[in-house]
């Protein structure tokens, strides 16, 4: 009887569960992550109103814009919290299989965007006010890898916003003035444009609102003609025909939903119909997240505990409740909220353990110190970082891209075949590089090679100059050592992506932030690869030169370095290809090669593409890494390899 008891509960119990911990929504809900600002304070909102209003179950799916709405089409997420209509051809083909819908104004009176220069720019220049001034004031704008020619910063390679500005540069005629220069990522657009800011340079870019930046800083928009839909939608197409010229449209911000989620979901759809912020509450949510330092979630969290006058009409009374209960704070009759439980922005649940102990470490974050600093340093010894980039552009990257470009493909091709069979002596394998490199220059990707060769080449001297003489150093040094080698473990293990932020303010956007990147990612391993092999040269040869009088540097030059050559070719070797494996993350700083075509196949969904300059990056990465393992090996291996390959011919 007792068993029959605790069965039925049991299944009592397992049907009376799922009911009370989703009341509103069937299924979990899956949102878009989201990664500008005001796209993750919405994302926020809706998440605190579906969860803790609605006791929805959620999830958030990390992704790039066009991966997130393709997922989005075919239901795999079913909210992304800010869409910008009429922006993506992926999203309109969506609604127009009815697969998705954009619900809700959640920006009153819409999003602008438009080519932009600072205001101080305007104030010392009164003349300029309209796109048609900006060939009086080329000068201003001077590119640094280009002095012939001004230069005009994009978006980043792959989003919607490119191709139009693009056409644009070309309609307006300023294509014949200004370069059209890709950022390669949002998070570089914006160190270029604070630099400039922090700085007091000149700079012409695009941008939109609402974001964080045009809350901090003053932007002044150039004047263009009045926004006509026929030559707008002309100017979405990259192989558009027209040569009209249209200002920009106010785009609505809406919530785009999945249709099964609309479906199942028609009371929180309703809902979220009615979010909607004005340009002062967003603007000043996404300054908020800059200046305090705070997620989207967090700012979210304070938005709604401070603003229930706000939302309370959005929800139903029971869901107003229950998310005042989870804000820790009550609602009265007139909307306004009173605190009553003193609840942090990310609340207990998320960031205390279960015994309560985060909360007893002290705070030490040394991020505003460091961010603080670092816009002192750009502010104030900018000239001289940009002088150091200018210089490494003018005489090391410029000149070596022009003798690549100079020097006719075949020829190219012909010294690779001709270098790759001196090397591995093999009549095959030459024949392959030579088919490689044709292949890339098939592909039409011959550009982007040159581009990247350039990079390379000037990087792996720098490594060379660099690392080979503090390899030497180490060798002898045992105190030089130990101070050295902590250095190189960090140089080794700290990722890119956090030093690319202060070399792109200090140095600028395009190649030289990509050479000191590279640099710094191919050292480590050429330094302690020379090192190892000094201090594994044989003794007796050491003491048998000082026994016949010889000086230091004579042993080091005619004993030692001949003796640890291999060890320093295959230090030489691995800083090439960890120079080439570097040239996707070089793009995502505005680099041009074969990593900008990889990163706008993400950006875009083109798997040709991708696959296309993937098959390039491998071709090369193979035909560096035979030769140069090849004329690394020791004397006798060599000999052994040249005699093989004479069997094989023979």
């Amino acid at each position: 009887m007792r068993q029959w008891i605790v069965l039925s509960l049991l299944l009592l119990s397992s049907l009376l569960l799922p009911i009370s911990a989703s009341a509103a929504c069937a299924t979990p809900i899956k949102f878009g992550a989201l990664t500008w600002e005001s796209g993750q304070f919405t994302t926020g909102v809706l998440k605190y109103i579906a969860e803790s209003g609605y006791e929805c179950q959620i999830e958030e799916v990390p992704g790039a814009g066009p991966a997130l709405e393709t997922a989005l089409s075919q239901n795999d997420i079913q909210v992304i919290g800010e869409q910008w209509v009429g922006r993506s051809p992926i999203m309109e083909q969506a609604i127009k299989d009815n697969k998705v819908v954009v619900i809700g104004d959640t920006l009153k009176g819409g999003a602008t965007q438009g080519w932009y220069v600072p205001k101080y720019v305007l104030e010392d220049n009164p003349g300029l006010r309209r796109y048609q001034d900006l060939p009086k004031y080329a000068e201003l704008f001077k590119d640094p890898e280009d002095p012939k020619k001004s230069r005009f910063m994009n978006c980043p390679s792959g989003w919607a916003c490119e191709v139009f500005n693009t056409r644009l540069l070309k309609n307006t005629g300023l294509g014949k003035t200004f370069n059209n220069a890709h950022p390669g990522t949002g998070a570089a657009l914006d160190a270029e444009i604070s630099s400039a800011f922090e700085q007091r340079k000149p700079l012409l870019f695009y941008y939109w609102q609402p974001t964080g930046l045009i809350a901090k800083y003053d932007f002044a928009a150039l004047e263009f003609p009045e926004y006509n839909e026929a030559c707008w939608q002309d100017l979405l197409r990259a192989d558009g025909t027209s040569n009209c010229v249209s200002g920009f449209p106010v785009s609505p911000l809406g919530i785009a939903v999945s249709k099964p989620f609309i479906d199942a979901n028609p009371e929180l759809s309703e809902v979220f119909k009615k979010v909607q912020f004005t340009p002062e509450a967003l603007n000043g949510a996404i300054l908020a997240m800059s200046e305090s330092k705070r997620s989207g979630d967090e700012q979210a969290f304070a938005f709604l505990r401070d603003n229930p006058n706000v939302w309370q009409g959005w929800l139903s009374e029971t869901a107003a409740n229950n998310l005042a209960t989870a804000l820790g704070i009550s609602l009265t009759a007139d909307g306004a909220g009173n605190t009553s439980i003193n609840t942090p922005l990310n609340t207990a649940t998320k960031t205390d353990n279960i015994l309560g102990l985060s909360s007893s470490f002290p705070s030490w974050s040394l991020e505003t110190s460091l961010n603080e600093s670092l816009a002192s340093v750009v502010k104030n010894y900018g000239d001289v970082f940009r002088n150091v980039s200018r210089l490494t552009l003018t005489y090391l990257l410029l000149p070596i891209e022009r003798l690549l470009t100079v020097i006719p493909p075949w020829l190219i091709i012909a010294l690779v075949t001709v270098l790759a069979w001196f090397g591995v002596r093999k009549i095959w394998f030459a024949l392959a590089c030579g088919a490689g490199l044709f292949l890339i220059g098939a592909f039409g990707l011959w550009g982007a090679l040159i581009d990247t060769l350039a990079l390379l080449i000037v990087s792996v001297l720098v490594t060379v100059v660099i690392g080979i003489p503090i390899g030497i150093a180490m060798s002898g040094s045992r105190l030089l050592r130990k101070i050295i080698t902590p250095i190189l473990d960090v140089m080794q293990t700290m990722p890119s992506f956090v030093y690319l932020i202060p070399v792109l303010m200090l140095f600028g956007i395009g190649k030289v932030p990509a050479l000191f990147a590279t640099v710094i990612y191919a050292l480590p391993p050429l330094i302690r690869l020379t090192t190892l092999g000094i201090t594994q040269v044989n003794h007796e040869m050491i003491e048998a030169g000082r026994s016949f009088g010889s000086t230091h540097w004579q042993l080091l030059i005619w004993i030692k370095l001949p003796q640890a050559l291999p060890s320093i070719m295959a230090g030489i070797n691995q800083a090439v290809m960890m120079s080439l494996a570097m040239v996707v993350l070089a793009s995502m700083i505005g680099a041009p090669g074969l990593g900008e075509d990889v990163l706008q196949s993400i950006q875009t969904l083109n798997i040709g593409q991708g696959l296309q300059a993937g098959t390039a990056i491998v071709i090369v990465a193979i035909i560096i890494d035979r030769i140069t393992q090849a004329f690394g090996q020791g004397k006798r291996a060599r000999q052994k390899t040249i005699k093989a390959g004479r069997r094989q011919i023979g």
